[in-house]
C-alpha cells in the first residue's frame, strides 16, 4: 500500500501503547462509534494544535497534505473534501450526482436507505431512493436486481435512475469483491448511471480483500467515494474522494451550504495523517475485522445461536434466543437489534480487545445453556 511519509515505526508503536486505566475501561459492541481516537490520530490533533495559527476553511498546509496523502493512497489524481459525518458525505455526494427528478438505486438494506433520515432526498431536492431486494445475496446489490430497478419504468412519470450507490461494506458486515464491484458498475455506466461508494467501512473491506484501494474504487468504476474515517480511530471527519473529478464542480459550495465547512478544518483533516502514514487505516481495520472473526468462531457452535451472515469485516450478526439477549444486557453488554427477532449485531472496532472478545463469548454460551 502507498503511504505518507511518516516518523518512525517505533514511534508509532510508542504511541499506540495502551495504558492500565485503558485496558480497565469497559468495551462494548453496539458500534464502531464507540471507540475513541486511536494514538495515531491523536498524535496529529495535538501536533496540528500545536503549530499556532493556520489559514482557515482548509486553506491550510495539514489539510493540503492529507488531500495529497489521499490521492498517493488512491494513485490516482482526485479531488477532496472533508466533512463532519458520513450521513453527511453520503447525501452531498448523492445531491452532486443526481437533479431532484432523478433516482438513487440502492440495496434495501443500504445505510442511505434504513439510516440517514431522507438526507439525501433532502440535499437533493427530492431525488428517489429506489431500492432493491436482496437480503438473501448476503446484503449486496447485483448486477440483475440493478438492471430490474432501471427496468422498472421509463415513461416521463418516473424518477429517471441516475445513481446506484453501494455500501461497502454493507450493513450486514459482507463486501464486495473487486469483481462484483466491477459488474454492477459495468451495467450503471452502459446505462449511463454514476456509481457512488458508501464507504464508512470502507478500510475493513479493503482489509478483507486484500486489494489495492484503488483496485476496488476508481479502476472498478466507481466515481464517488465516501471514505469513512471516524469508525476506524479517527475524532471526527469523513472524506468525499471524486475519483471522476468533473462532478466535484461547485461541491464545495455545497459543503458551504450544508453546514459542513469547518472553519478549523486542520482539526478534521490534521488526524488523517496518523491513519494514512504506516497505513494506520489498513492495520486498524484489520485488527477489528480479526476480532469478529475470533467472536463467530467461539459462538458459531454454540447450541440457540446461528450466525446470520458471513462474517467479513468488522461485525458479526447472530440471531440468539431472547432470553440470551435480554441476560447479556443484564450483565451490561451492549449491542444492536434490528434484524428481526432476535437478530443480533456486534460490531468490533479498532481497539477491541481479545479478552473482551473471550468474555462476551463465554457469557453468550453459559447464558446459551440455561434453558
Amino acid at each position: 500500500m502507498s503511504q505518507v511519509p511518516s516518523a518512525s515505526n517505533a514511534h508509532a508503536a510508542a504511541h499506540r501503547a495502551t495504558s492500565d486505566e485503558a485496558i480497565s475501561t469497559p468495551q462494548h459492541f453496539a458500534s464502531d462509534n464507540y471507540a475513541g481516537i486511536c494514538p495515531e490520530a491523536l498524535h496529529y490533533l495535538i501536533e496540528a494544535n500545536a503549530s499556532g495559527h493556520e489559514v482557515a476553511y482548509g486553506d491550510d498546509r495539514w489539510t493540503q497534505r492529507v488531500c495529497d496523502g489521499i490521492r498517493q493512497l488512491f494513485d490516482t489524481d482526485c479531488e477532496v473534501f472533508f466533512v463532519f459525518n458520513g450521513t453527511a458525505a453520503n447525501s452531498l455526494a448523492l445531491a452532486s450526482l443526481s437533479q431532484s427528478y432523478h433516482s438513487v438505486i440502492c440495496h434495501e438494506l443500504a445505510h442511505v436507505e434504513t439510516d440517514e433520515c431522507g438526507g439525501p432526498e433532502f440535499f437533493s431536492n427530492g431525488a428517489k431512493l429506489l431500492t432493491a431486494r436482496g437480503r438473501e445475496n448476503n446484503g449486496k446489490l447485483t448486477p440483475d436486481a440493478v438492471e430490474s430497478v432501471i427496468n422498472r419504468r421509463s415513461d416521463i412519470h418516473f424518477p429517471k435512475p441516475r445513481v446506484v450507490t453501494l455500501t461497502q461494506a454493507t450493513e450486514v458486515g459482507t463486501v464486495y469483491t473487486v469483481d462484483e464491484v466491477k459488474a454492477i458498475a459495468a451495467v450503471a455506466k452502459r446505462r449511463n448511471l454514476r456509481v457512488h461508494m458508501d464507504g464508512a467501512r470502507f478500510a475493513n473491506a479493503v482489509a478483507t480483500l486484500g486489494c489495492h484501494p484503488g483496485d476496488v474504487t476508481w479502476r472498478a468504476g466507481v466515481d464517488v467515494l465516501c471514505f469513512g474515517g471516524t469508525k476506524n480511530g479517527l475524532p471526527v471527519g469523513e472524506a468525499v474522494v471524486f475519483f471522476n473529478r468533473s462532478l466535484a464542480e461547485d461541491f464545495a459550495y455545497r459543503v458551504k451550504q450544508a453546514g459542513q465547512l469547518a472553519s478549523k478544518m486542520r482539526f478534521i483533516s490534521a488526524p488523517w495523517l496518523g491513519m494514512l502514514e504506516n497505513d494506520t487505516w489498513l492495520r486498524n481495520a484489520r485488527h477489528a475485522n480479526a476480532m469478529a472473526q475470533h467472536l463467530a468462531q467461539r459462538i458459531r457452535d454454540v447450541p440457540g445461536v446461528s450466525l446470520m451472515f458471513e462474517t467479513q469485516a468488522n461485525a458479526v450478526f447472530a440471531e440468539l434466543p431472547l432470553h440470551v439477549i435480554e441476560a447479556l444486557r443484564a450483565k451490561g453488554w451492549r449491542f444492536y437489534t434490528f434484524i428481526g427477532a432476535g437478530g443480533c449485531r456486534f460490531m468490533c472496532a479498532w481497539d477491541t480487545r481479545p479478552e473482551t472478545v473471550e468474555r462476551l463469548a463465554a457469557d453468550i454460551r453459559e447464558l446459551s445453556m440455561r434453558t
